[in-house]
């Protein structure tokens, strides 16, 4: 029941969340599709490197807070799906949980990721370093949290294993997980600031930088 409840939202998600703007350009513009389609591939070698002590408990880098800063958190849901349904074609992830996951390892990140970078947006500093440091580095951790803590729920609603146990083997493992991913999307977005700028939508340099020297 709970596999195909999370199909249904995740669907839902999809078509209530579709960008419009998204197709034309991707058509119409060759850089923009190359950004695409390496995004996607990234993320599918990213997410095809997982670790973890038990089946249905795996880790990996999800990488989520540097894609919805670049393309928004619509087309972000969107392009994130594609190496949702390779990893399903590759045996990698079973089709029947692919709902639930791209809900916990996709959607609920990227939309925590835009948040966190509304807030940082609208109420602290607007300067270089608030947007790598909180709304890319900070911002890349606590959506790691969110991603297990929701992953792990919803693996112990579906009784599969006790929550002790999902705290012993898979929760357990925030602390090192914390850093190597805020390093991650820091690092990642540090470099497309600087020498790809237009490529990051939500960097604004009439406001992180221009706006300094007024």
């Amino acid at each position: 029941m709970l596999p195909w409840a999370g199909w249904a939202i995740w669907l839902a998600v999809l078509f209530f969340a579709y960008p419009r703007e998204f197709y034309p350009k991707f058509k119409q513009q060759k850089d923009y599709q190359h950004l695409v389609s390496a995004t996607v591939v990234i993320l599918f070698l990213l997410w095809s490197l997982r670790a973890g002590l038990v089946d249905g408990l795996k880790v990996h880098f999800l990488a989520l807070t540097v894609l919805t800063l670049t393309h928004g958190w619509r087309i972000a849901i969107w392009i994130a799906a594609v190496p949702g349904f390779l990893l399903a074609a590759f045996g990698i992830q079973d089709w029947q949980d692919l709902g639930l996951v791209n809900l916990t390892s996709v959607v609920a990140p990227v939309l925590l990721s835009y948040w966190v970078f509304l807030l940082s947006y609208r109420y602290l500093t607007r300067h270089l370093f608030v947007y790598i440091f909180v709304a890319a580095f900070f911002n890349g951790a606590l959506s790691q949290v969110v991603h297990m803590l929701l992953t792990g729920s919803w693996i112990w609603l579906e009784g599969q294993y006790s929550w002790q146990y999902i705290v012993d083997n898979y929760l357990l493992l925030i602390p090192l997980l914390l850093f190597p991913e805020a390093l991650l999307n820091g690092m990642a977005t540090t470099l497309l600031v600087v020498y790809k700028p237009e490529w990051v939508r939500t960097f604004y340099e009439r406001d992180y930088i221009y706006q300094r020297d007024k």
